[in-house]
């Protein structure tokens, strides 16, 4: 029962506790934020006379405007002399006037701006005006003028003499350089061995010299523009902000650095991530395609097309892991930037990225390599460079011909290399002769010109095929192996000559391309002719 009782006291004592904190909460009074009072200096030149209130109806800005103008007017009327500046008071504003003239009227509101009543703050507003007046007077005197003109001429003279001098000053010192320490630089290089590219050295001395030079110019310019700025009332106030123009972006950059340490630092350490990932995915790579590392069903020329795609796969992944980090990644401007770039870059690299994926498809379906000899539409030559979006060949009359990778998908190829070190390249070349020579005498023939041709393997032993038995003559085909594919316009060549020596050595007419009637002898060379002026013996070895 004790128990029971202490319980129910306990949620009893709970509920009200809840109840009067709701009920305090409910009752509390949010605290008003703070009322902002709008503001706007009065200035004469570069002189700051008091501050103003505004309204609603009528904003700060505007009031000081009208004041300013007010106080120009009077300032450019000489009949109205500054010892009448005087204040009058009224029920609710103390003004102040200038010969009659209103100028301002000040309020309880702008003299709470200074904790002070209004009648003082229009006193000591009374002796500003005057002193402000009068200077405003004598800057745009006649004589003052004058005296700034003067002055602007004799400060560009001397800014022409201080650039005369600090050029010939910089190219002296840039000859002491070149003179006393160039070769001192270049001698850091010791003969193969180079501790520190010479190269690299002068031109940072020669640069680190230029920027030097570079900052007292504008040093001395920027002297040369207070100075002369200062001397007139019209742009007196330019000279006094032309300093914080200079240097208002360095403290701005500064503190937006500080306050993106933290992103900054991340970055850094992403960077250092990648950086040595990507190290070590590259050195494993290399040992794939030095073979020192093996994978099943890998080849060797696949490592580097997919070192390029993994290291594009992470440099891309990091980047997007990075972007929230990178100042300014949030700002509309960055946004816009990044837009346009993706929109320009998806109009114009439609051809490029086919030609990227296609010559990635050249690489891992082993079409050819580099050093095939190959035929690609109407062009034959060797493979001399593959890169991501074009293939480079070299034809047998030593042209260079770069084929796009979308085009060489698209096309059929003939790999010559592909299988002629292992099983060899069949060339064949064919010839019609007529139905009176005996077959086995022409396939002698045929083996006998392709055992006189070099180049040729003689195992697998070189064939012969007789495709066409044609109305008057057989067409015979030899078939002989190389192992040299990038021989075959030679090979060819020493075959037809071969030939053409075989058959004219035991009287076979070679009946091609065609003829009407058998001639009354066979159409040969006989051998006491081969070398018929201007032909000479030694032609043959020299071809």
């Amino acid at each position: 029962m004790v128990y029971t009782m202490i319980i129910f006291l306990w949620l009893f004592l709970s509920f009200i506790g809840t109840g009067v904190s709701a009920e305090t909460q409910e009752t509390k009074a949010p605290v008003p934020d703070e009322v902002s009072i709008e503001t706007a200096p009065v200035m004469l030149d570069d002189f700051l006379l008091f501050q103003v209130v505004g309204a609603k109806s009528f904003p700060a800005e505007e009031r000081a405007r009208r004041i300013v103008e007010r106080i120009k007017k009077i300032a450019a009327d000489p009949d109205i002399k500054t010892d009448s500046f005087d204040t009058v008071e009224s029920e609710y504003s103390t003004d102040i006037l200038a010969g009659g003239k209103h100028i301002v009227s000040f309020f309880d509101a702008d003299a709470s701006l200074e904790g002070l009543p209004r009648q003082i703050l229009a006193e000591a507003s009374v002796l500003k005006l005057r002193e402000a007046v009068d200077a405003y007077r004598r800057d745009r005197s006649p004589k003052s003028i004058l005296r700034g003109v003067v002055y602007s001429i004799l400060a560009t003279f001397v800014l022409i003499a201080a650039l005369f001098i600090l050029l010939r000053l910089y190219r002296k010192v840039y000859s002491m350089l070149e003179n006393r320490y160039k070769t001192k630089v270049w001698s850091l290089q010791i003969k193969s061995f180079e501790i520190l590219h010479a190269e690299t050295v002068w031109i940072t001395l020669t640069r680190s010299l230029k920027s030097v030079h570079l900052i007292l110019v504008l040093v001395i310019l920027y002297l040369y523009l207070n100075f002369v700025l200062r001397l007139f009332p019209w742009t007196r106030l330019l000279a006094a902000r032309l300093l914080g123009y200079v240097l208002m972006p360095v403290p701005n950059i500064g503190r937006s650095l500080v306050e993106y340490i933290p992103n900054l630092i991340f970055i850094a350490i992403l960077v250092l991530v990648v950086r040595y990932a990507l190290k070590f995915i590259r050195l494993f790579f290399s040992g794939v395609e030095r073979e020192s590392v093996r994978i099943s069903g890998f080849y060797p020329e696949w490592a580097r097309p997919t070192y390029k795609l993994l290291r594009l796969f992470v440099i891309v992944f990091a980047a997007v892991v990075a972007y929230p980090y990178i100042p300014g990644s949030q700002s509309p401007a960055f946004k816009g930037i990044s837009l346009f770039i993706g929109v320009v870059f998806s109009l114009g690299s439609s051809s490029a990225i086919s030609n990227i994926i296609a010559g990635y498809l050249i690489t891992y379906r082993r079409a050819f390599k580099v050093g095939d000899r190959v035929k690609i539409n109407e062009f034959t030559g060797d493979i001399t460079e593959m890169r991501l979006q074009v293939t480079h060949l070299r034809t047998i009359k030593n042209e260079e011909v770069t084929v796009p990778n979308s085009t060489i998908i698209n096309s059929s190829i003939v790999n010559y290399s592909a299988f002629a070190r292992d099983r060899g390249l069949i060339l064949h070349t064919a010839v019609t002769i007529g139905y009176d020579a005996p077959w086995r005498q022409v396939h002698a023939l045929l083996l006998m010109a392709a055992e006189r041709t070099d180049h040729l393997v003689r195992e697998p032993a070189p064939f012969v095929l007789q495709n066409s038995l044609d109305d008057f003559y057989v067409t015979y085909e030899l078939n002989a192996y190389t192992d040299d594919p990038q021989m075959m316009v030679d090979i060819y060549s020493e075959l037809h000559k071969n030939i053409q020596d075989c058959f004219n050595e035991y009287g076979v007419q070679i009946m091609s391309p065609n003829y009407i009637a058998d001639r009354a002898a066979p159409t040969v060379v006989p051998k006491e002719k081969w070398y018929t002026p201007p032909a000479r013996p030694s032609d043959d070895n020299e071809q």
